[in-house]
């Protein structure tokens, strides 16, 4: 039996609602040619390449395999080796002995000051290391074949599909995968895909074996860390977004083809909003969750569902602090739309005013909507970093980028300096940042219609 958290539930059904409009938005042809226009984008392609690969693990962390919600997720069942395999403190990358000095009682009595060998890393080599650098080549080598052979698989799928589309055969398809030509740039994505699995074929073959990139100071693993933080990353930026459009859209659209007090009244309001320190209004936010959390701890059975409850209650405070923007910029477009021809002839045949916005206006801020929800995803992602950083911001328990950086602002100080944890969590989170912000701005081009007509 499966069971979901909230926050699984909403992830799911938005990554969901964002396949279903996909798809749908192909049957319209100004819309499929704006679709064709973003699949012709190199920079668009490969960086949808890495925005899959993070949406996948987020959706296998977002699914629970038993009995209770707060049972382990499927991510965590598959990670399991990296999960249990915990050492007594600090500990580099690829080591074998921890990275902190102790005190060593030997068999024969006396007592040594060093470097004790980990539990768990290295510990089939027992206690020769000279075949370490030999089994760290064999690994390496063995996991990037096994990642490069399901590449070639994946790469098959996508050929076939694209043939499909295409109407041609797969060895043509193949010929102009590699040779390359008019269409869609599928030897960009395909190099991507190759590079893409060969490396993290390479890093979880040596993950059998040692901690690819150390542990923290309880022992625990990093690169589990940096992976369960995908989930936390990719929720504040879908999640927060659910919470914004709904008030952006229908306040902006309303203060622009209403006008009047209507219009006075939702500009008084946010911009009184934006005339207040946007980290205070998140900070007094959380304290109030904070204190609503503590004089009602019956209804929190277990630490799993307080730390989900303090996620979503994030994401909720961010997108109602952070709608201004798209409100005003929305508002400013229904303006113009609502003097446009179309408009006004709908108004003159006798067209009611919800129908007008439901049939004319809103579709026709569609570009903008996804342009804006694009492009401020990896500022939210951001966010969370900086609101962990100064303690406003996930729980604790919650694995995130954030408590990550959090916790490395202390353990640079360390000597010898312990870096790997800080450096995992800005490999990840500006990967995924730069796929987002690339991928936005092909988008932009692909959708905007002024941009079209360069």
């Amino acid at each position: 039996m499966i069971h979901f958290l909230p926050t699984d539930m909403l992830f799911l059904a938005t990554v969901a609602a964002l396949v279903f409009f996909g798809f749908r938005s192909l049957g319209d042809p100004a819309q499929q040619r704006a679709w064709n226009r973003l699949f012709q984008s190199r920079v668009a392609m490969v960086s949808a390449v890495f925005l899959v690969f993070f949406t996948v693990i987020g959706v296998v962390d977002s699914i629970r395999p038993g009995p209770e919600a707060s049972s382990l997720s499927l991510l965590d069942q598959i990670l399991t080796p990296l999960r249990t395999s915990t050492e007594r403190t600090y500990s580099a990358p690829l080591a074998t002995h921890s990275s902190a000095h102790e005190l060593i009682l030997l068999a024969d009595g006396r007592e040594v000051f060093e470097r004790p060998r980990l539990t768990f890393g290295g510990r089939h080599l027992g206690a020769d290391d000279s075949a370490r650098l030999g089994d760290l080549l064999r690994r390496g080598i063995l996991g990037s074949l096994g990642g490069f052979c399901i590449a070639l698989m994946g790469i098959g799928v996508m050929v076939f599909l694209s043939g499909h589309l295409r109407g041609q055969g797969i060895w043509s398809e193949t010929r102009r995968l590699f040779l390359g030509g008019e269409g869609w740039p599928l030897r960009p994505v395909a190099m991507t895909l190759i590079l893409l699995l060969v490396a993290w074929g390479a890093v979880f073959s040596l993950a059998t074996g040692y901690h690819v990139l150390g542990t923290d100071k309880v022992g625990n693993d990093v690169l589990y860390q940096g992976l369960k933080s995908i989930r936390t990353g990719l929720l504040i930026g879908t999640l927060t977004t659910l919470a914004t459009l709904p008030i952006s859209l229908t306040l902006g659209v309303l203060a622009g083809y209403l006008g009047g007090w209507v219009d006075d009244a939702i500009q008084f309001l946010y911009t009184a909003l934006n005339a207040i320190p946007g980290v205070l209004l998140i900070a007094a936010s959380m304290l109030v969750m904070q204190a609503y959390m503590a004089s009602h701890e019956a209804a929190f059975q277990s630490l799993s569902a307080r730390a989900d409850f303090r996620l979503l209650a994030l994401c909720l405070i961010l997108g109602i602090t952070s709608w201004t923007g798209l409100c005003r910029l929305l508002r400013a477009e229904t303006l113009k739309i609502r003097e446009m021809e179309f408009v006004q002839a709908a108004k003159v045949m006798g067209v009611s005013e919800f129908r007008i916005l439901l049939r004319h206006i809103v579709p026709n801020l569609s570009h903008l909507v996804l342009i804006s929800v694009a492009m401020d995803f990896s500022s939210l992602v951001l966010a969370e970093a900086v609101l962990s950083y100064v303690n406003i911001g996930v729980d604790p328990s919650t694995e995130s980028w954030g408590n990550m950086i959090n916790t490395a602002r202390l353990e640079l100080a360390r000597e010898p300096t312990v870096w790997w944890s800080l450096a995992t969590a800005f490999m990840f989170m500006f990967t995924l940042v730069l796929a987002a912000n690339l991928f936005a701005d092909a988008l932009r081009d692909a959708f905007d219609p002024r941009g079209s007509l360069k």
